[in-house]
């Protein structure tokens, strides 16, 4: 398959760099500023799988059709980067990679649906720009079609991405799309603070803070008869442990957990964006539970706030104290 990975930052970089290494025919469709570095230099990837230089083949736009469109930028730059692309996607399946739900739905704007596939990422990197990424933690992908529908060629792109990671099919990927998110949910709390995910939970007051924000996140879910489906590696009974306990014994096995995540500090999603100048997808990560709740006429006030303080950080350009988150 003639593959194209849009937006090459943490998870796109990844991708790109490892497929490349194994011979797939892939090019990266990158912001300006990386181009020269990473044809001239490669991409540079420490981590998990040791130091390595990859040549990569980049652009900054497509200019020939591909097979496979694996879109791998934030989701409120997704409608951007497909209309610049549109007319060298139209026969191409289309593998999203996005925190959140709202991915896929807004691709069938765009594409048939059964073009559409939905991917969870559960592996971590760290994007340094222009051309370094940090491979925190291993993990697969996880594949499936939001809408139920057959993707002609999904054995093969499961193949594709083989070569380079483990890849799951889900027949109920909206549930483990749910699951993904709680995962995700606590990210706005070291983005609000500026600091690395290990720094913040191994403080058991910002734990506490994570395990409330899914304890709200979870009644909402729940009354909404949403049924989370499990995660390679990561089964949904882990979420109904936390969120069962006692808060400060899940505190502790949260904090725990977070402390081992990764060798290397690991800066999440939300923070990587601000600290590039760029919008945020807190808007789909907590910012859905806030949706839902609203929906359902529930109270989701944390997820609420945590969505707020994001965004004054983003328009402030200044981190928050402890105390300042607090307050």
């Amino acid at each position: 398959m003639k593959v194209a990975v849009l937006g090459c930052g943490a998870i796109g970089g990844l991708i790109l760099g490892y497929l490349s290494k194994e011979g797939k025919d892939i090019i990266g469709i990158v912001r300006d500023y990386q181009k020269d570095p990473l044809s001239k230099e490669g991409l540079n990837i420490e981590g998990v799988r040791a130091s390595q230089k990859i040549k990569v083949k980049v652009d900054t736009k497509l200019k020939e059709k591909v097979d496979l469109a694996i879109l791998a930028v934030k989701t409120n730059d997704l409608e951007g980067i497909v209309r610049t692309n549109l007319g060298f996607l139209k026969d191409a399946f289309i593998l999203s990679t996005q925190n959140g739900v709202e991915a896929d739905y807004l691709l069938s704007k765009f594409f048939p649906r059964k073009k559409i596939v939905t991917g969870i990422v559960m592996f971590g990197a760290t994007f340094y720009p222009p051309n370094k990424i940090v491979h925190n933690f291993e993990g697969g992908f996880v594949l499936g079609n939001i809408y139920g529908a057959q993707v002609e060629k999904l054995d093969e792109i499961v193949e594709l991405l083989s070569a380079a990671f483990k890849v799951a099919v889900s027949d109920k990927i909206k549930g483990a799309k749910y699951l993904k998110l709680f995962i995700n949910l606590n990210n706005c709390i070291p983005a609000i603070l500026g600091v690395s995910m290990q720094e913040a939970f191994s403080d058991l007051d910002l734990a506490r803070l994570a395990i409330n924000l899914n304890k709200e996140a979870y009644k909402i879910i729940t009354k909404a008869a949403i049924g989370l489906e499990s995660l390679p590696d990561y089964p949904k009974e882990r979420i109904d442990n936390l969120v069962n306990m006692p808060s400060e014994q899940a505190a502790a096995a949260f904090s725990k957990i977070m402390a081992g995540l990764s060798k290397e500090p690991l800066y999440g999603s939300i923070l990587q964006s601000i600290k590039y100048g760029r919008k945020s997808e807190i808007d789909y990560i907590n910012g859905e539970i806030v949706h839902l709740a609203q929906t359902l006429n529930l109270d989701a006030s944390l997820n609420k706030r945590m969505v707020e303080l994001v965004h004054k950080v983003e328009e402030t350009n200044k981190f928050l104290s402890k105390e300042e988150l607090f307050s």
